[in-house]
């Protein structure tokens, strides 16, 4: 025979050690690019879900095709309507939009005490 005993003997003792060691480089690969890549991607995403969450009427939007406009009605919880040009209003999803330049103010909310006293 080729091998001798002592080095089958030797062989077959650190298999369980050997195993750990070799699964050792991809665990830290998966750590480093948690940290690296899926957690800032994660926090970007809520970010973003934020922004068009506080989306409202005045506020001027950029969509993700270029389109600068400013918000002059929210539809619903999925769509907008803004005005890209005096006369020219377009529907767009909220999550189309790409970043909000200037905040408008909240719309005035009027009051039963404001309405009967004028």
């Amino acid at each position: 025979m080729l091998i001798t005993p002592a080095f089958a003997q030797a062989a077959a003792g650190g298999d369980a050690n050997s195993m750990l060691m070799s699964l050792l480089p991809f665990a830290l690969i998966f750590v480093i690019m948690y940290f690296l890549i899926l957690r800032p991607q994660q926090k970007k995403v809520r970010d973003h879900a934020e922004l068009v969450k506080n989306i409202r009427r005045g506020d001027t939007v950029v969509t993700s095709g270029g389109l600068v406009g400013k918000v002059t009605k929210v539809v619903d919880d999925d769509q907008i309507e803004f005005e890209i040009s005096e006369g020219v209003r377009v529907r767009q999803m909220r999550q189309m939009i790409s970043g909000v330049r200037a905040k408008g103010e909240p719309a005035k909310e009027t009051s039963k005490d404001e309405t009967s006293a004028g």
